[in-house]
């Protein structure tokens, strides 16, 4: 989801342990280098539900910006994707990728100094900053004018760490997935929300009841992750976001999800 931040995280040692005894298969990585993959013909991808548009199940399909850019590394490598739905908090300490539960983690999450030293990340592929997300109406405009007020905040989210560091004065209320923490803004539960504009501006297009009245510019960059020191399939992410940002598929997933094409 935009920037999903890291709280001080857990060391993930032991999982690694337990890598050592996963299976894997092989396919073909970039400039004849083998790519490993936890399961035969499959991709499998960490991420954590929901978080429109980058993740969200659509009937029985999770679908979404982040599924159709694996999409092209799956095809890259003739592959299927397999989406593994997991706790945030597993994904960013590295841990369901040291135990073998995926291959690679898409789940609209900042590259932090403190994730890099659990995962490796793709080159950036995405631009995001921190947004608030109040009911229409209410006269709200910065964190300033929620003191005393409650704000609602995604549990190990960057969002999260802003506002501990900038809500002065203001109660934070911990959600563990973004779908809770929406439904609190829009029921009144909280007086706002604080998130990754991308999901915020989405949330608020299909719920005209709701407004995103404040950017705050952290300067947030996704990556997509993978296990620390998986080489190969890191640099055939990179060729494949590469390749698909110069002859247009890039523009094209995101024109798709949000509705115009990205800066330059």
């Amino acid at each position: 989801m935009s920037s999903r931040s890291p709280l001080p995280l857990i060391a993930a040692a032991a999982a690694v342990a337990v890598l050592a005894g996963c299976s894997s298969t092989k396919t073909t990585g970039g400039e004849g280098k083998d790519v490993e993959l936890v399961k035969p013909g499959k991709l499998m991808a960490c991420t954590h539900l929901p978080y429109a548009p980058f993740q969200v199940k659509k009937g029985q399909k999770v679908v979404g910006f982040d599924v159709d850019l694996v999409d092209l590394v799956a095809k890259d490598l003739k592959v299927k994707q397999e989406i593994v739905d997991t706790p945030f908090e597993g994904i960013q300490t590295g841990e369901d990728l040291n135990a073998g539960k995926c291959d690679l983690a898409a789940a609209g999450m900042t590259i932090t100094p403190v994730r890099q030293k659990n995962l490796d990340f793709s080159d950036p592929y995405f631009e995001a900053t921190q947004a608030l997300l109040t009911k229409k109406g209410k006269a709200y405009k910065t964190l300033a004018d929620l003191k005393g007020k409650k704000l609602g905040v995604q549990a190990s989210t960057t969002g999260e760490e802003y506002a501990k560091k900038q809500a002065k004065g203001v109660e934070t209320v911990q959600f563990e997935d973004l779908g809770l923490l929406l439904t609190a803004v829009k029921t009144g539960q909280v007086e706002a929300g604080i998130n990754d504009n991308g999901v915020l501006y989405d949330y608020a297009k299909q719920n005209p009841d709701t407004k995103v009245v404040a950017e705050f510019q952290t300067g947030e960059q996704y990556g997509i992750a993978v296990r620390t020191g998986n080489k190969a399939l890191k640099k055939k992410i990179d060729e494949v976001l590469k390749e698909a940002r110069s002859d247009g598929r890039y523009d094209a997933i995101y024109k798709k999800w949000f509705g115009t094409a990205p800066k330059k």
